[in-house]
């Protein structure tokens, strides 16, 4: 039996949030993200963008429909490819005082591709981000 569809890419995803604006400034400050604003039936969408991808922001109990069946701050793993030495973004986390996981580590990971090096560290509301260099050697 064929697929009901074949799948090409990700177009986004969505962040359930505890504080609106906390979550905004991280992924700007942290992330390089840009941060835009969508008026929806009289309310806002708060989008991410970077890449061709965007992150749809919802505030926990007020999420746009619709949405997961649970949606909770601080239950996403996400993983972005950067394309900054991963070496000198775990040292700007250390520096900008934000915790990185296994001791502040570089760490290999498979990716979806290939091998990565990573480094692992919450946002505000607790979510497990990673950043990481696909491995080319």
């Amino acid at each position: 039996m064929p697929p009901i569809a074949n799948t090409l890419s990700l177009d986004h995803f969505v962040l359930t949030v505890a504080d609106l604006d906390a979550a905004v400034k991280f992924y700007e400050d942290v992330l390089g993200m840009r941060h835009d604003t969508i008026p929806i039936d009289g309310d806002t969408m708060h989008t991410l963008h970077f890449g061709q991808q965007k992150i749809n922001i919802h505030l926990s109990g007020n999420e746009f429909l619709p949405k997961a069946h649970v949606a909770r701050p601080g239950t996403s793993d996400i993983c972005f490819l950067v394309e900054d030495d991963i070496q000198t973004v775990a040292q700007r986390l250390h520096e900008a005082k934000i915790e990185v996981l296994y001791d502040g580590k570089v760490v290999d990971q498979l990716g979806a591709q290939s091998k990565l090096h990573s480094v692992f560290f919450r946002d505000p509301d607790g979510n497990l981000i990673e950043l990481a260099n696909p491995v080319t050697h």
